[in-house]
Formats: C-alpha cells, sequence, structure tokens
C-alpha cells in the first residue's frame, strides 16, 4: 500500500530527533524547566477506565510520558459519550476505543480519523455458553438463541455470514452485558470481554469460550487513532506517545503485579483481586507471535482491508466503504520500531 505521508512536523521530525539519545530511547529529555512547556495528550477512552490502559497508566507512573516532553490526561468515556465525535472535533488529540468497526464507520461517515496502532492483537469478544449446552463453533449457534448488545449484533451477523449460516436460523436476544439470563436458561449463549472477570465469574467454572477471532472475524480491539490534522500538524507528539505507551506496555509485562498497583492506585474503584485475575488474559491479548516480530502495537494493511471487506459485504457503509490508506497508517509504527518491545 501506499502510505500517506506527514509533513515534517511529523512523523520525521520525531525520527531524525531519535540521533544522540540517552538510553532511555526517547526523543526528548525533559527536566523541571521544561515541564511547563509539556505538550498535553488528551487520551479519550472509548469506554470507563480498566485494564485497557494498564500501559499508559504504567507509563505515566514510571515518567515516560514526561521523558518525551509529553503530559497525559486520559479522559474518561462511557456510554453516553460519542468518543469519535469528540477527537474529530478537535476536542481531544488522541484516542483508543474498543474495536476496529467503530473507526470504520466514523471514517466511512466523512469523520477525518485514523488508526495508528493497535493495542490487543486479538479481539476478547467472546460467545458463552455452559458445558451442559455448549457452543464451541458457530454451527453449534444453529437453533440457539443469543443474547447479546445491541451494538454488537452486527458482529453475530458477520459471523454467520463468514461461516455460512442463515441469520433464520439464530434466534438473537439483544440484552445488556447480565450473564444471569445464561445461567436461568433465558438464552443459550451471552457475549462480553474475556477480559472482564469480574462479571464472568458468576458463571463458574461451567463455561465455554467461544472468541469472535476463532470464529473468523478477526477484529482489533483497542485501536489507537487520531485525527488527519494533528498527524499533519503534531505527529511527532503522537509518534512521542506511541513510543512512550509501548514502553508502558512492556513495562506491564515485565511486572504484572507492578501495573496492577499502578491502575488501582489511580482508578480506586476498579478491584485489585479482579485486576490481577485478569492482567494475564490482557496481557496475552497484547502481546503474541505477531509483537513478537513487529513489536508492541503491530497492524497489518491485510487484515484492515479484510474488516473493510466483511462490513462492506453487510451494508455497513452508508457512504461507501473507507479506503484503506484513509482509515490507518503505518507511519507511526514504522518510526517508533526500535522503541516498541518485541514480546510474544
Amino acid at each position: 500500500m501506499t502510505h500517506q505521508k506527514m509533513n515534517r512536523r511529523g512523523v520525521l521530525a520525531g525520527m531524525g530527533a531519535m540521533a544522540g539519545l540517552a538510553s532511555t530511547g526517547s526523543f526528548l529529555s525533559v527536566g523541571p524547566a521544561q515541564a511547563a512547556d509539556a505538550y498535553k495528550i488528551r487520551m479519550q477512552l472509548g469506554w470507563l477506565a480498566s485494564n485497557g490502559i494498564l500501559g499508559e497508566v504504567m507509563a505515566d507512573k514510571l515518567g515516560y510520558f514526561a521523558e518525551e516532553g509529553l503530559e497525559l490526561e486520559i479522559v474518561p468515556g462511557g456510554p453516553n459519550i460519542d468518543g469519535v465525535a469528540s477527537v474529530a472535533s478537535g476536542a481531544n488529540n488522541f484516542a483508543s476505543i474498543s474495536s476496529s468497526p467503530s473507526l470504520m464507520l466514523a471514517r466511512s461517515a466523512g469523520l477525518p480519523i485514523k488508526c495508528v496502532a493497535a493495542g490487543y492483537q486479538q479481539h476478547p469478544f467472546t460467545y458463552f455458553s455452559l458445558d451442559g449446552n455448549p457452543i464451541r463453533t458457530p454451527e453449534d449457534m444453529i437453533g440457539k438463541k443469543i443474547g447479546t448488545q445491541g451494538t454488537a449484533q452486527i458482529l453475530l451477523r458477520a459471523l454467520l455470514a463468514k461461516n455460512g449460516i442463515s441469520e433464520d436460523d439464530v434466534e438473537v436476544v439483544v440484552m445488556g452485558g447480565d450473564m444471569a439470563a445464561l445461567k436461568s436458561g433465558q438464552v443459550d449463549a451471552v457475549t462480553g470481554w474475556k477480559t472482564n472477570v469480574g462479571a464472568l465469574s458468576v458463571l463458574g467454572d461451567k463455561r465455554v469460550d467461544m472468541m469472535l477471532w476463532d470464529a473468523g472475524i478477526q477484529l482489533y480491539a483497542n485501536p489507537y487513532y487520531t485525527t488527519d490534522r494533528v498527524l499533519d500538524e503534531d505527529g511527532d507528539k503522537i509518534t512521542a506517545a506511541i513510543r512512550a505507551i509501548a514502553r508502558g506496555w512492556g513495562a506491564a509485562h515485565a511486572d504484572p503485579a507492578a501495573a496492577v498497583d499502578a491502575l488501582v492506585e489511580r482508578y480506586p474503584n476498579l478491584d485489585k483481586d479482579s485486576e490481577m485475575k485478569a492482567v494475564d488474559l490482557v496481557l496475552g491479548f497484547t502481546f503474541n507471535d505477531q509483537t513478537a516480530s513487529n513489536g508492541w502495537g503491530q497492524m497489518t494493511a491485510d487484515n484492515w482491508q479484510a474488516q473493510i471487506d466483511t462490513y462492506a459485504g453487510l451494508d455497513q457503509f452508508a457512504n461507501g466503504a473507507p479506503k484503506l490508506e484513509d482509515i490507518m497508517t503505518m507511519d507511526i509504527l514504522d518510526a517508533t520500531v526500535d522503541s516498541r518491545p518485541k514480546i510474544g
């Protein structure tokens, strides 16, 4: 593919400044006199703060953002907050969202946003059933009641289409994240993120998991994005932010307990015991054989194009499918290739 290039205030500036650096690998050193001039990264989340930002919190705790001449502000999302719109409008300049299709749909709708890195290499979205009535393959869904969130119905449609199953062969029950419907037999499966160990604990050891990824719909989770304007005008700052975050996730992998401590220190509403149970899962979705070769945050053009094609096949783009070069760029990853930890 042909990557859209940024100007010299962008990524190339971040690359050129790498010469003669300290051993930290940062392109700026920052002391007390410089701190007041730090560039603020206002990172909009697509969800409430959770273990999906372990690396960001760890990076801030260890001073990696400060070393890059940056200040991090994490802006929480939620069910009534349109994080993509807030970034597109310029209210916030950087973001992470739960699932990659949201970015494709936004770009198709005319919002000038672009993905720069992928946080989770596999999407944790999973169909949960019980071993007395298990759903281990898409074919096992035929004739079953599947409870899922309203916004996740398109994921089920994509799964069925990918596996040649008629939508008429599956009954969809729109529900929230309550797992009790599965326990009581109201539905045969429920959906959620595999990393949400607190909510899943009610299902006990009789749980059967079928991941969306394993069923053929291979989306990215926690993709990082910003706008065309920010990439053009401040691409070097986004490069620096990704470098800091990558180092933070590397530190979280090296010391998961310390990362959980940093997370619950910053967000005391989170339960430390639950987060300790989830941390290995989170790191497992963050690092795999692809990151071992290409570094934290890697993504591929082929995967993005496959996602675009899947959603286009389901007529999800009212204004036409977005072009690959409009929805993602490899420039930031290329600029940070020597800084992103290669862990598998």
